[in-house]
């Protein structure tokens, strides 16, 4: 299947990752994508930039080697009752964010809670993507995030590296089965992410399709498939 869009990236001002943005655009075209979000992490991660960062990114081009460009935030996550780390400055020139849950960020709660926090920060207007909320380390009612996801509507993530068998995060794979089977029961597109930290990774999937074959999953509900497709889902 061919995909034109990776909306989740890091650069070198998410402070551990390894590339600057024109070397993961650079990268994007190269492998013949047509858009790529560069999504650095909010401040409260740990080494990562500050709001000033987020209040400039308008003056960056919106098309450069080939391929349009978006900058958006991976949003964390910080307290149980879903507060997101940016201020409504910061939200103003941004195209789009996903929201999170870290570890490096959040202690967490129990599944309830878990639930509740992903719940509430979907409900800001911003948030296009929940990432990555097959953590295991945060136990969550999947029925409950994907039926508010279509209320809400918003994308669910698929992300290539939560299955990295050398990554940080638990039950990834026994948890996107769950998720994927409940997106094609509530109609939820899903959104693939290759959350590459380096140049090599960006448009890579080759983990998430495995998982996709497996399930059976709908190329209808794959937003990675048409550039019109993303932009309008995304609202870019």
């Amino acid at each position: 299947m061919k995909y034109v869009a990776d909306m989740h990236t890091h650069t070198l001002a998410s402070g551990h990752a390894y590339n600057t943005i024109n070397e993961m655009i650079r990268a994007a075209s190269e492998k013949k994508l047509e858009i790529i979000g560069i999504t650095e992490h909010a401040p409260a991660m740990p080494g990562s930039t500050n709001v000033y960062y987020f209040q400039n990114l308008n003056i960056l081009e919106r098309e450069k080697y080939g391929i349009e460009v978006r900058y958006g935030a991976e949003l964390n996550i910080i307290d149980l009752k879903g507060t997101t780390d940016l201020d409504p400055r910061s939200y103003r020139d941004l195209d789009y964010c996903i929201a999170s849950l870290h570890t490096t960020c959040l202690v967490p709660g129990t599944k309830k809670e878990n639930t509740y926090a992903l719940l509430q920060a979907m409900q800001h207007p911003k948030v296009r993507i929940i990432g990555h909320p097959d953590d295991g380390h945060f136990p969550t009612d999947y029925e409950a995030l994907i039926k508010e996801a279509k209320a809400q509507d918003v994308l669910i993530e698929l992300n290539n590296a939560s299955f990295n068998p050398r990554g940080f995060r638990i039950q990834a794979y026994e948890n996107d089965i769950q998720i994927l089977k409940l997106c094609v029961k509530y109609g939820v597109e899903i959104m693939l992410g290759s959350d590459a930290h380096r140049e090599e990774d960006v448009g890579d999937f080759t983990r998430t399709e495995k998982i996709l074959k497996e399930v059976d999953f709908p190329e209808e509900l794959i937003v990675n498939c048409s550039l019109s497709y993303v932009k309008n889902r995304l609202r870019v």
